[in-house]
């Protein structure tokens, strides 16, 4: 699996006026990266304003209906398996057959689904597919790749039924630290 090819504009000006207009203010000078991550730990409407698409290859059709599940602030198009359009019987493809699947979501999106599929309770292939995506992220808007975490490191404790016991760890205690870095 990989990602075939990743977008994403800079436009932090806009997200940024429309923070400005929310509290009466007019429009603000180019944010600095503190203000960066200020606003996404804070989860602000505008961060919504900021959008990503980006098509994974060859994914295990499983790991796609994980991803699929995610609705809020994000739009799949996932490759079909119907029979009429493949000429495969698609009782005849497995689980594992692979699928081109490709999203567009903003920037809530990515946070939010991060903290399900970054999880230890993800199965492994999904989060190595949600961590190419989180890895795309970070060459463009490094302050949202920091706060696109695990549920445990976004809560400040585990809410799993049964904990991997990550949140026992040195490694959590840091990531924490590093995830609350600009409050």
């Amino acid at each position: 699996m990989e990602i075939a090819w990743f977008r994403h504009e800079d436009n932090w000006q806009d997200v940024k006026n429309a923070a400005m207009n929310t509290i009466g203010r007019n429009t603000g000078k180019y944010p600095d990266s503190v203000w960066k991550k200020k606003i996404l730990l804070a989860e602000h409407s505008p961060i919504r304003l900021m959008h990503f698409s980006w098509r994974w290859k060859d994914l295990p059709y499983w790991v796609s209906v994980h991803i699929v599940r995610h609705k809020v602030g994000i739009e799949h198009f996932v490759s079909t398996q119907r029979s009429d359009r493949t000429g495969i019987s698609r009782d005849e493809l497995p689980q594992g057959s692979l699928v081109a699947h490709e999203c567009q979501a903003d920037a809530q999106a990515l946070i939010n689904i991060s903290r399900k599929r970054l999880c230890s309770g993800a199965s492994p292939e999904t989060r190595a597919a949600w961590q190419l995506v989180k890895d795309k992220v970070a060459e463009c808007e490094p302050e949202l790749a920091s706060c696109m975490v695990r549920e445990c490191v976004y809560r400040g404790f585990c809410p799993e039924m049964h904990s991997c016991g990550y949140v026992n760890t040195e490694e959590y205690a840091r990531e924490v630290r590093l995830y609350r870095e600009a409050e």
